[in-house]
């Protein structure tokens, strides 16, 4: 059998094995995603698994960063591999919570996934076991905090007043922030004299923890006369929001008589029928938030001795969006790369790219990276590999994955084919061409007849009386 048969029966091979296989390179068909899990004091199984799975051939091999560092698993270490998958045992708040990120090799290349957060959720009991009491005076404001213990995760917050399960109850005058716990009486009545305790609840672990009760007396010099109001529970200044968020505004103010809460934006824009405000008015909700809903908003507490107005404003963001992706492509040695890559982000996002993994340096002029955009030009062998076009912003970052292939090939003339014959002028100018398609760059040589020719690329001949 002939050399050009056995690689005719090679490439035959070949396709067939990579029809039957799948893609070559490594594709992703399954991504880890963020866990929180919820992290209970006396639970014994404290395990999680981040998910990883790759198409390629040959068969992907992984491994796994934790915070940009990669993992290395030892026998009898809480950290295993299992085909692509990392699972962690025995987790540890303090150690195991960061960001996790999955690597895919084989010998076409390197991709990193997304990112991955692991959450853990706990709630710790209060630390402090009794308080002073409060004393104020009848008709005074008061504010009773609830400080809640170390946890990870959203609280919801109550107070039992007196006993269990008598709770106070939220009104004009009665208000609980749900940002500190804090319980604020605008006016205090001599039925607000009691016990008061603090009720926090972790809504991902459910569990639940009582802080110390707080006693509230009224002193005997006599009664508060009325006051103007004050705003103690205010909304940032500047409250950065997520696209399609909810987002919840809180306003209380202490004051006699007892303020009333009003809501606007200053410059008039009405509120869309989507925003709601609660009964007592000191909370303001905005679902499914967008960049309309972006802009100033105003609080006003006002009663018969004055008003008080806080302000803050709204900004929207989004975490990148892809919009366009750098596709696979296959190139011949000394040929130019230009890979696009774009998103769309509030605020813009910024832009990097990765070559098997890690990150891609262009110490060389001929690599260059503007607004996204990957240039290489004057490709060499070594520029294969696979590429990740990062998309950022510091609301969060998406992954684009390409494959560049840099090839050799033998000069052929299947797209330049040379003229069989070419007319010209007796006394003229003719300019016959030689283009074949080649990589890397040949040498090329002509020959008349069996004369070799000393130009190379292209032969301009003056055609005289000569034979």
């Amino acid at each position: 059998m002939g050399l050009s048969w056995k690689l005719l029966v090679l490439q035959l091979f070949m396709g067939c094995l990579s029809e039957g296989s799948g893609p070559l390179r490594p594709v992703f068909t399954k991504q880890p995603g963020s866990i929180v899990f919820p992290l209970h004091l006396n639970e014994p199984s404290r395990e999680v698994t981040f998910s990883c799975e790759a198409q390629g051939h040959p068969p992907p091999s992984y491994r796994w960063k934790m915070n940009d560092s990669f993992i290395y698993p030892q026998p009898g270490s809480r950290y295993s591999i299992s085909g692509g998958n990392l699972r962690i045992s025995q987790l540890n708040k303090e150690e195991d919570a960061g960001v996790y990120q999955c690597l895919a090799s084989n010998s076409f290349g390197t991709i990193l996934s997304r990112e991955a957060s692991l959450h853990i959720a706990y709630l710790e009991e209060f630390k402090t076991k009794r308080r002073s009491p409060v004393s104020v005076r009848e008709g005074q404001g008061v504010v009773l905090l609830c400080g809640p213990p170390a946890h990870m995760g959203e609280l919801t917050f109550s107070w039992i007043f007196n006993e269990y399960p008598s709770f106070v109850k939220q009104d004009m005058r009665r208000f609980v922030s749900q940002k500190t716990g804090n319980l604020y009486i605008a006016k205090v009545e001599p039925s607000d004299v009691g016990n008061y305790t603090c009720v926090v609840t972790n809504t991902v672990t459910q569990s639940r923890v009582q802080g110390p009760p707080t006693s509230l007396v009224l002193r005997n010099d006599g009664i508060m006369g009325e006051y103007e109001p004050k705003i103690e529970v205010q909304f940032p200044e500047v409250l950065a929001v997520a696209k399609g968020l909810t987002v919840k505004l809180e306003c209380f103010a202490l004051g006699n008589p007892v303020p009333a809460i009003t809501w606007r934006r200053p410059d008039e824009v009405p509120f869309p029928r989507k925003v709601d405000v609660g009964k007592s008015s000191g909370v303001l909700e905005i679902p499914y938030f967008q960049q309309e809903d972006a802009g100033q908003y105003e609080c006003t507490a006002e009663n018969s001795r004055g008003k008080n107005t806080v302000k803050g404003r709204l900004s929207f963001y989004a975490s990148p969006h892809l919009v366009e992706k750098p596709q696979d492509v296959q190139k011949a040695i000394d040929e130019s790369l230009l890979w696009e890559c774009k998103a769309s982000a509030k605020p813009k996002p910024s832009y990097r790219w990765l070559k098997n993994g890690e990150p891609l340096e262009s110490f060389e002029d001929r690599i260059q990276v503007v607004n996204g955009a990957l240039s290489i030009s004057s490709l060499t062998l070594s520029d294969t590999g696979m590429y990740q076009c990062i998309a950022e912003n510091r609301h969060g970052r998406v992954f684009a994955n390409a494959e560049l292939k840099v090839i050799a090939v033998a000069p052929d003339f299947s797209s330049s084919v040379l003229k069989a014959q070419t007319l010209a002028r007796q006394g003229g100018d003719v300019l016959i061409e030689c283009r074949p398609r080649m990589s890397p760059r040949g040498m090329i040589s002509w020959r008349k007849g069996k004369e070799a020719l000393r130009e190379s690329h292209s032969l301009a001949k003056r055609w005289g009386s000569e034979p």
